[in-house]
Parts: C-alpha cells; structure tokens; sequence
C-alpha cells in the first residue's frame, strides 16, 4: 500500500463513529483478558480508580523474550512468567536463561494450531536428531495451580507411569496453541504469551516426521528475562521493521490487526 494511501485509509478509520485507534488496554493477566472501559481522565478519576492506577504502574512483571531462526528468518516470542502460580518453576527456567542452558536447543515436537515443544539440551547435537525430546537432566518438583488457557506456557515431564509424582522436566517446555483443558492440574503452566501467537503458529505448521519433528530445523536463537514495570507492553522486531512497542496479539482489535498487516 502507498503511503498517500495508507495516510487516506487510516483517516477513513479515525473518523469512523466508536472507532479509537489508540484505545487504552488493560494489562496481561494469566487468563485472557475480558474487555475493559478506557481508563477515566486523570483529572475526574475517584479516589478508588486513582489507587488502583497507582498500584498498576508500580506493577512489576518478569517477561521472557525467544528469539526463533525459522528457516534464516529471526521471529520473537514474548511471554509473562508468572511467578505467584508457579514460584519455583519460574526461578529454575530463569536460572536456565541465565546460564545459557536454550540457547542453541531446536523445536523438537510441533503440532498444528496444538503445540510447540523445546528445550532439550540434546537437541543442540545436529546429529543426534533421533535423541531430541528423550533426554532428562534432572527434575524439579510440579506446581498445578494455572490452567492450559490458550498462550500458556507449561513444562514438558515424563508419563505418570514412570513419574507418579507428576515432577516437571528441569529443561523442556511447551506453548498451548489449542484446547490443551485436559491437561489442567497434572501439568506445570509458568508463563502466558503476550506477543508471538502468530510465530508459534507458523511454527507449528511445520512440515514434521512421525515422531511430530520438524523436518527444517528451527532453533532458538537468542533468549532473554528481563522486568517491565507498569502494564505490560511487549517490544518486537518484526522483519525489516524498526523497534516498536506494540500490545499482546490477545488485546488487538480487529482494525489494529488489519493496519498492521497492510501498513
């Protein structure tokens, strides 16, 4: 689209009865998020709206970002750990971060619009493919308080035959990409996607053999753990685009989807 274009089009849009473009959002929470008034003006809030702005913008939450090579193209995925409904769980993937643990480490098991597993050390061996997703370092203790809601981020572990205490993998994880309910109570959610749905998913359509590996190998290139304070905005990098603060997929209108697919 043109640029006199895209400036008549997005004009079209403003003046549009009951369409704001800019509209405030509510932050990310462990649920998706359920629609919100915009926040009153400053100057005619109560004393109860102000209280409650105040405490938002001293809210400080922990965000991992996962840089993805997808067939040499770089792709993010920022997801919040979320600390109160799994305390150890987040400290040990945050002491993996740290140390280097992912970096390197391919997506071993994909399936569409369902799933998308990593974080087997073993998967760093190019060679060793038939190992990838069978290795176990060690274990860490299982915290079933979050639900398997769409955007969850949980931790891989063996089947309750050999693993009746139900401990998490000290390495794997996986994304939530479809109704993954059944799973509620015997599986460990640490984190909740805030931007990336759309990567994981191309992700997971990836052409994969019997055992659901992908065929191209897709390795995460680059993975960080860092805090916001205030509602949670995520910064990305799309393709050929320079950095911007953007809002989770989950928060976007349809218009905001559309002017950022044509812009």
């Amino acid at each position: 689209m043109k640029l006199a274009q895209r400036f008549l089009f997005l004009a079209a849009l403003v003046a549009l009865p009951g369409v704001n473009v800019l509209q405030a959002l509510p932050p990310v929470g462990a649920t998706p998020p359920k629609a919100k008034t915009a926040a009153p003006n400053k100057a005619t809030e109560t004393p109860e709206q102000k209280e409650k702005r105040l405490a938002d913008e001293k809210e400080v939450h922990n965000v991992a970002a996962i840089v993805f090579s997808i067939a040499g193209d770089e792709r993010e995925v920022m997801f919040e750990l979320l600390s109160k409904g799994a305390p150890a769980t987040v400290e040990n993937f945050t002491k993996n971060v740290k140390e280097g643990v992912y970096k390197g480490q391919a997506v071993h098991r994909t399936i569409n619009d369902y799933l998308v597993q990593t974080g087997d050390p073993a998967s760093k061996d190019k060679s060793a493919r038939e190992t990838w997703g069978t290795s176990q370092e060690y274990t860490i203790p299982g915290e079933f308080k979050l639900p398997h809601v769409l955007g969850a981020v949980a931790m891989a572990r063996r089947s309750d035959k050999v693993n009746p205490t139900r401990a998490s993998d000290g390495t794997q994880f996986y994304f939530v990409l479809g109704d993954m309910s059944a799973l509620n109570g015997s599986y460990t959610v640490f984190g909740q996607v805030i931007t990336g749905m759309d990567v994981l998913k191309k992700i997971s359509h990836t052409v994969a053999d019997s055992n659901d590996c992908p065929l191209a190998r897709i390795e995460i290139k680059d993975i960080k753990v860092f805090e916001q304070k205030g509602p949670l905005i995520a910064l990305t990098t799309p393709t050929g685009r320079n950095r911007h603060a953007t809002r989770p997929e989950a928060l976007k209108g349809p218009i905001e989807k559309f002017i950022e697919r044509v812009w």
